[in-house]
């Protein structure tokens, strides 16, 4: 085989595998993405405050032949993702339906925007004051208890412990001695243990009697507190007497009982509790008589429909309607 056969050959290879590469990565960086479309449902109201999230709408993407359906969370929030041949600019058609609202078709683009849909409820008759009384709901309180930790101060402990020495020895280098070295010293300690489940606080060691001036406190092994504390001391003059106490606390799991009180727009109560909150009831009049109702996992009130959603940090937005017959006071 020639030399120049041989170029020729491997230029071909070379032109096709460059043709090759490039048409992976233009198919790679230039294929067309899937599009997601987001967007909310909330009720068409003239008061924004009452313009409350629609859960459970059927929403349908409709373009061409193709179709998508989902369905609103509790939060009104809907997701959609079309088919790959369904591109950004392309027609679509949203449907929204639900049995309490009227049918809502938007026509627009698949793009990157968020979509909010109106719905406009549908009117109910109203009930026969006859057949059913209304019933006055007011002076609502939410209720909640929420776990802290807490300390009872269950009493003190004291000990007292001597140091005995004999004064105006001099040291001569034989530990322990005085702070400046001249003078022959001794160490004492003492502990105490708060038992199991216990711990000290505001724990203090002091000299009380003999020579307290040629005192000192050697090792602080209780300032900081806990179950065990201990105290050691220096004395370089005759005996001395010390004492060591604290106060015994004992760490305890309680529950604390909060009250808040909800925002009502229109037939709605709305409210927010924090992650940890627990025990969840709503305290309401009904006709002038006080009656507690506990919401219960189910969010079950004999008078409202409940619905309740987590927010990115835990807590928890809850949104209660009053039922045909009730009215907020």
């Amino acid at each position: 085989m020639s030399n120049r056969w041989k170029i020729a050959v491997w230029t071909t290879v070379i032109v096709v595998v460059g043709v090759a590469l490039a048409a992976l990565l233009i198919f790679r960086f230039h294929s067309p993405k899937a599009v997601s479309l987001n967007g909310a449902v909330i009720a068409q109201n003239a008061d924004t405050r009452k313009e409350l999230p629609i859960a459970d709408v059927q929403v349908i993407a409709v373009s061409g032949l193709a179709f998508v359906t989902t369905k609103s969370d509790s939060s009104g929030y809907f997701e959609i993702k079309l088919p790959t041949g369904i591109r950004r600019g392309h027609a679509i058609t949203l449907e929204f339906r639900h049995p309490d609202y009227r049918p809502l078709d938007l026509h627009e683009f698949a793009s990157d925007n968020l979509y909010i849909a109106h719905m406009v409820p549908l009117s109910h008759p109203a009930p026969s004051t006859a057949a059913q009384p209304e019933t006055m709901v007011g002076n609502v309180r939410v209720r909640y208890s929420i776990k802290d930790m807490t300390t009872v101060n269950i009493g003190s402990a004291v000990k007292t412990f001597q140091i005995e020495n004999r004064g105006n020895v001099p040291c001569k280098g034989q530990h322990p001695c005085s702070p400046d070295g001249k003078w022959k010293a001794a160490i004492g300690s003492a502990s105490l243990d708060a038992g199991a489940g216990n711990e000290f606080r505001n724990a203090r060691a002091s000299c009380i009697a003999g020579p307290c001036p040629f005192t000192k406190i050697e090792s602080d092994g209780f300032s900081r507190g806990g179950q065990t504390i201990m105290a050691s001391a220096r004395n370089w003059s005759d005996t001395a007497t010390f004492l060591l106490e604290a106060e015994v606390f004992h760490p305890m799991v309680s529950q604390i009982v909060h009250k808040s009180y909800p925002v009502i727009f229109g037939e709605t109560l709305n409210f927010t509790l924090p992650a940890t909150a627990e025990g969840v009831s709503i305290e309401v009049d009904l006709n002038g008589e006080t009656i507690i109702f506990p919401l219960g996992p189910d969010l079950f009130l004999g008078w409202a429909n409940c619905n309740a959603r987590v927010n990115r940090d835990q807590t928890k937005v809850y949104r209660c309607e009053l039922k045909p017959g009730y009215h907020f006071q």
